[in-house]
C-alpha cells in the first residue's frame, strides 16, 4: 500500500449517478433532508432478563432538549466486584446524515460486540446533518461521554470498569470517536478516576480537497463511491467550510498539530480498515501523520472487502472482533 497515498487532481473522473438518489434523500426548500423510512429498519432494545437472549439492551435518555439518548449493551452474565466488563462507547455509521443507535445493522453488531469481547457497549445517538450540522455530533459525542461517567444508572454503577474505557466509532462514527478523542485528550486529567485507555477508528470516513489514488481506483465502488461521501460532506460540513477543513482532513497541518493532543496522553490509537474501501488511502495517511506526531497508533488493514463490511455481513466482524480483544489486552496493560 506504500503508493495508496499519491494524490490526483480533484477533476478526474467521478460517478455520475445522482448521489442523492443513491442515498434515498431529497433536499427540502428549509435545508432539512426528507429520508428514505424503510432504508434502515429500526431494531428495539431487549431489556428484561429473558434467558434466551445473551445480551440485554435498554435505552436511556442524555439529553431531553436535544433529543439525544443511547442504547446500552450488557452480556447476561454479568459481572461484579473487581471483575467488571470493560466499557465501549460507540458511534454509528451512516455518513452524518443517516442512521440512528435503534438502526437494525448497528443494534446486531453492537450486540455481537458486546458478546465476543464481554464488554458494555453504549451506542449514541446524536444528531444527524444537516439538521445539524458538524460539531453538533462531536458536542453530542462529548456529552454523551461526560453522561456516563456521572451518571447513576444501574447498569453502570454496577457492572461497568470506569478504569477501562474505550472511544469508537465506524465511518463518520469513526470520525466522530476521533474528534471527540481529541477534546477529551484536553481535559484527560478531569476525567478521573474515568480513564480512557485508546480511541478505535473502525474504518473512519474523511476526505480531502484532493482526491487520492483509492478514490479514483474505485471511483465506481458500489458502497461508498466518492461522489456520495462528497455529497455526505457538503451536508455535514459547517457552510462554507472546504474538504481541507480539520473535521474532513485531519491531515492538514492545523488537523495534524491536533494529534499533538492524542500523543500528549499516551492514548493508544487503532485504525482499521481494508482496500475494497474508497477510503483506505486517506486511512493509511492519517496512521502515517499519527506517527509522525508520537502518538501510539497501530493499525489492521485488510484485503478485499468493502466499506461496512463488519456490520453489513455481521458474519465477517469476528475477525474484527479478534483485533479488537488484542488491542484492549494491549492498551488495558498500559499504565496511564
Amino acid at each position: 500500500m506504500s503508493d495508496q497515498t499519491k494524490a490526483a487532481p480533484s477533476s478526474s473522473p467521478t460517478v455520475v449517478d445522482d448521489p442523492y438518489k443513491r442515498l434515498e434523500i431529497t433536499l427540502n426548500p428549509n435545508g432539512s433532508l426528507a429520508r428514505n423510512p424503510n432504508r434502515f429498519p429500526n431494531t428495539s432494545a431487549t431489556p428484561d432478563p429473558d434467558p434466551t437472549v445473551p445480551v440485554l439492551s435498554k435505552d436511556v435518555t442524555i439529553n431531553q432538549t436535544t433529543h439525544t439518548w443511547a442504547r446500552v449493551f450488557l452480556p447476561r452474565q454479568k459481572r461484579i466486584g473487581t471483575n467488571k466488563f470493560p466499557l465501549i462507547v460507540y458511534y454509528h455509521a451512516g455518513g452524518f446524515i443517516h442512521c440512528s443507535a435503534a438502526s437494525t445493522i448497528f443494534h446486531v453488531f453492537c450486540s455481537n460486540m458486546a458478546l465476543e469481547l464481554q464488554a458494555i457497549v453504549v451506542s449514541v445517538d446524536y444528531r444527524l446533518a444537516p439538521e445539524h450540522r458538524l460539531p453538533a455530533a462531536y458536542d453530542d459525542a462529548i456529552e454523551a461521554l461526560l453522561w456516563i461517567k456521572t451518571t447513576q444508572e444501574e447498569w453502570f454503577t454496577q457492572y461497568a470498569n470506569f478504569t477501562t474505557c474505550f472511544v469508537m466509532g465506524s465511518s463518520s462514527g469513526g470520525n466522530i470517536a476521533y474528534h471527540a478523542g481529541i477534546r477529551l485528550a484536553e481535559e484527560a486529567d478531569g476525567l478521573r478516576p474515568w480513564k480512557i485507555r485508546g480511541l478505535i477508528l473502525h474504518q473512519p470516513f474523511f476526505s480531502g480537497s484532493v482526491k487520492v489514488e483509492s478514490e479514483l481506483r474505485l471511483v465506481n465502488d458500489p458502497v461508498l463511491p466518492p461522489g456520495v461521501g462528497d455529497l455526505m460532506w457538503e451536508l455535514a460540513l459547517p457552510i462554507g467550510a472546504d474538504r481541507d477543513h480539520e473535521y474532513c482532513n485531519p491531515t492538514t497541518t492545523k488537523g495534524t498539530n491536533l494529534m499533538e493532543k492524542l500523543a500528549a496522553v499516551g492514548w493508544k490509537v487503532l485504525v482499521t480498515g481494508c482496500d475494497g474501501d474508497p477510503l483506505i488511502d486517506r486511512q493509511v495517511e492519517l496512521v502515517k501523520s499519527m506517527e509522525e506526531k508520537g502518538v501510539k497508533v497501530v493499525s489492521h488493514f485488510r484485503m478485499g472487502d468493502h466499506h461496512g463490511v463488519d456490520f453489513m455481513q455481521p458474519y465477517k466482524a469476528n475477525a474484527l472482533f479478534l483485533v479488537l480483544k488484542d488491542f484492549i489486552a494491549s492498551a488495558t496493560s498500559v499504565t496511564l
